[in-house]
């Protein structure tokens, strides 16, 4: 009996390859855009936390690589919570409930799209990133929080 050692060691090394993608695949949030928002709210009405970012905010990427890779925190939100995430200097013209929206002043320097404007602008203080809006099931804002939050800050505030 003949044994093709390099055959099984290539059909064990598949096989972890596939183990490990669908691991890091479950420890991963499914970020949505606010179109494929409005199609989930439609088919089944859920909380959402909407995450709020620039390229350059390095509070916004330290939460992106820190926060949001918590295991805790992904558990809650992916069982409770659709999430949301948008760079508020995008150009992109975007759909939601009817309305369109955009960045009307995208040729200025950090020019910012009408939504985070209309979701998170505070009166009488500058637009400020990174930003997390916590809506409820019926798409009404139940908190805003304009700083960087670590996991344990975050998930008392989706607790």
């Amino acid at each position: 009996m003949k044994l093709h050692y390099p055959k099984i060691l290539i059909g064990l090394l598949i096989g972890y390859i596939n183990c490990t993608q669908l691991n890091a695949q479950a420890h991963k949030l499914n970020w949505l855009n606010f179109n494929q928002l409005e199609d989930s709210l439609a088919v089944k009405p859920k909380k959402v936390l909407i995450h709020f970012y620039a390229d350059w905010c390095s509070l916004c990427n330290k939460m992106e690589h820190k926060t949001y890779k918590d295991t805790t925190v992904i558990n809650k939100l992916k069982k409770e919570y659709y999430v949301v995430k948008m760079n508020v200097e995008s150009t992109k013209k975007i759909t939601f409930g009817g309305k369109v929206y955009e960045n009307k002043n995208f040729k200025k320097v950090n020019a910012i799209h009408e939504i985070p404007l209309l979701m998170a602008s505070r009166k009488n203080k500058p637009f400020s990133l990174p930003v997390t809006v916590i809506l409820d099931d019926t798409f009404t804002a139940t908190a805003r929080y304009f700083q960087y939050l670590n996991a344990k800050q975050l998930l008392k505030t989706i607790q």
